[in-house]
């Protein structure tokens, strides 16, 4: 009963709309730092983790937990970790490859890329126009009760 308690508490809390696992896991377990650094994603470690309420992001060190810690928003994925370009199409939330990825104006947006759809590629064909379009379904979700 608990349980369910906590599960009903999350999926109406403020990370509602993110795209985890059922523990919570964001980002399929990459450090979301890494991704803006040189060597490009890296599958986090337990040792180095942050939770935001039921929401868990995984590190490769302590330098990149205290980096993320000192600024969340700068390193947390775009629609909640959802692919940019379903976001962008048509509001849906749709699953990513967390290897598929582009950084634009700072920010970090996710793919799906499975069974030859790599749906990047389509988003930088009309990367302007989808991501306005995205921003507005997202704010639609998010503001939603």
């Amino acid at each position: 009963m608990v349980l369910f308690l906590f599960w009903s508490w999350f999926l109406q809390g403020p990370f509602q709309h993110y795209n985890v696992d059922r523990k919570g896991l964001a980002l399929d377990g990459y450090d979301p730092v890494s991704y803006f650094q040189k060597e490009g994603p890296k599958e986090g470690l337990e040792d180095f983790e942050v939770r935001e309420g039921y929401l868990r992001y995984l590190f490769v060190s302590e330098s990149n937990r205290d980096l993320f810690i000192a600024n969340p928003e700068a390193y947390r994925p775009a629609y909640g970790g959802w692919c940019a370009y379903a976001m962008g199409v048509n509001g849906d939330k749709v699953k990513i490859d967390p290897e598929t990825f582009t950084i634009l104006d700072g920010k970090l947006y996710l793919f799906y890329n499975f069974r030859g759809n790599n749906t990047l590629t389509t988003w930088k064909e009309d990367e302007v126009r989808l991501q306005v379009e995205a921003n507005k379904y997202w704010s639609e979700i998010i503001s939603a009760k």
